[in-house]
């Protein structure tokens, strides 16, 4: 809850099949003790068994009390979800898709204090699908939304169009966070205009793995180029995330802090 002009936003890492889904579990309630949180955003995307997420733990998650599902290219990979976007209320797809597919991405939510955050969800096109430009995207939608807390999930595969997302994007949003690459970067900041940022946020699920998956079927794709079955791994399981603190008043932000706690105790 906000206290003080302050609100505390969590932003949790891709979370990645069952492992992921038990570190939020255990872990998220004792996050939101330690840093007073009041809206907490997670990106769903590999949440039902490494690809794409199910209707009952869309329901799982959002009962765990995570108030907005952001999520990437993987979104479409559950035919039952992704024909029926539009019906989930709290989960958006990347806004820069072309227009006429379900869903949303962009979205506005309540905060008990009575402020509003607006939640935008964008996806890179450097070594992703050429889809519609992430930048005109948020051209576009800052032109519309009259909200002062603005958060940014910027979905990409290059540091370098996130890292460029960011610095575009500051002083007009509260945060740009990255997902997708899964491994957590140590450059979280404050940009000169009072925009959060992280290139990557990193993953919540087994660290003992290749990005969430195990290790053997990974390191064989690449040894022989064949397709072969991904497993999510199961051990070392962590959370990662960041908490930035906003300043309601204006919507910058004034402090960020990475978030990283294992189920096996340590971490920050």
């Amino acid at each position: 809850m906000p206290s003080d002009g302050i609100l505390n936003i969590l932003f949790i890492g891709d979370i990645v099949g069952r492992p992921g889904r038990r570190a939020v579990t255990d872990l998220l309630p004792g996050i939101k003790g330690d840093f007073d949180i009041g809206f907490t955003i997670a990106n769903c995307e590999n949440a039902a068994g490494g690809f794409g997420v199910t209707e009952k733990i869309v329901g799982e998650l959002s009962d765990l009390g995570i108030d907005v599902l952001t999520s990437g290219n993987h979104i479409w990979d559950r035919r039952d979800v992704a024909e029926d976007l539009d019906s989930f209320t709290n989960v958006l797809r990347p806004l820069n898709y072309p227009p006429g597919l379900p869903g949303r991405g962009l979205a506005v939510f309540e905060v008990a204090g009575g402020y509003r955050v607006a939640v935008a969800n964008l996806q890179g096109r450097v070594f992703m699908r050429a889809i519609d430009c992430p930048f005109r995207a948020a051209d576009d939608f800052l032109k519309t939304v009259g909200e002062r807390i603005i958060v940014v999930d910027m979905h990409a595969e290059a540091t370098s169009e996130k890292v460029a997302m960011g610095w575009y994007l500051d002083g007009r949003v509260s945060a740009v966070v990255g997902t997708h690459t899964h491994v957590q970067t140590s450059d979280e900041r404050v940009l000169p205009g009072g925009t959060a940022y992280i290139t990557d946020v990193g993953m919540t699920g087994p660290h003992d793995s290749v990005i969430g998956i195990e290790k053997e079927a990974i390191i064989k794709r690449f040894l022989t180029e064949v397709p072969n079955r991904f497993e999510v791994g199961k051990e070392d399981v962590r959370l990662s995330g960041l908490v930035m603190s906003i300043d309601t008043a204006t919507g910058k932000a004034v402090r960020v802090e990475r978030v990283h706690r294992s189920l096996e105790g340590g971490g920050n």
